[in-house]
């Protein structure tokens, strides 16, 4: 039976504060690390041919951290974001940043138009990158907008990530097994996928072992096992 390879993945990059203090580092420390294996994440999804990958970056509950810490988070994606938008577009990858933009730093908000500008029309890979994010805030401003548009079509239109393939795995690293908020809707039938690896050491192995979870799966969207084996023999 040829291997399933999920069409879409989204990933709760969690770890990175813990790894740091038990390397002895500073928690800027272990989010610079956490976002370099990030970069490795994308280079891997185009390897595995992975259409879709969203990365969690920073939570609506995640202004509860120290003032410090959240300051320095959006300096760092400002700097990710400005050093690594052209590698993006030149390795064809789509950028799309999900969340509720109005209270970002000015200078993010505009590095982040840009880049999607300049991605827009790419197509080896859709990275999604949420930031000032929520699954609950999502599904709200999506009601919202459909009951303002007046259309007759359905409010799911609206979510933020509408016009891509719901997620077929989601991976959680360092051992916590929550959705924290992250794609409720979207993730009615998504495989789950949680390791105790902190983030900055997730390598290309875990990932591989992520797929292999993923590739054992039956996944029956209700159906019986038969079913399910009966459509995989006529495709």
């Amino acid at each position: 039976m040829p291997k399933k390879i999920p069409k879409h993945i989204a990933i709760i990059m969690d770890g990175n504060g813990r790894w740091a203090q038990q390397n002895k580092l500073s928690r800027p420390k272990g989010h610079k690390k956490g976002v370099e294996t990030a970069s490795k994440m994308t280079e891997l999804c185009i390897k595995h041919n992975i259409q879709s990958l969203t990365l969690f970056a920073f939570g609506q509950e995640n202004w509860q951290r120290p003032s410090k810490e959240v300051r320095y988070l959006f300096r760092l994606f400002l700097l990710s974001l400005k050093r690594q938008v052209n590698w993006l577009n030149d390795n064809n990858i789509k950028l799309t940043i999900i969340g509720d933009r109005s209270n970002l730093p000015d200078g993010l908000r505009k590095a982040i138009i840009e880049a999607e500008n300049l991605t827009q029309f790419n197509t080896q890979l859709h990275l999604n990158i949420a930031c000032n994010y929520s699954g609950q805030w999502d599904i709200n401003q999506a009601i919202n907008q459909w009951v303002q548009s007046g259309q007759a079509d359905h409010w799911q239109n609206y979510l933020s990530l509408s016009s891509q393939v719901n997620p077929d795995l989601f991976i959680r690293t360092s051992g916590v097994y929550r959705l924290s908020n992250f794609m409720l809707w979207e993730m009615a039938y998504t495989e789950l996928y949680f390791t105790p690896i902190m983030w900055p050491d997730f390598s290309e192995i875990e990932f591989q072992l992520a797929l292999d979870f993923f590739n054992q799966t039956e996944r029956r969207f209700g159906k019986t096992s038969l079913q399910v084996r009966q459509q995989e023999a006529n495709i």
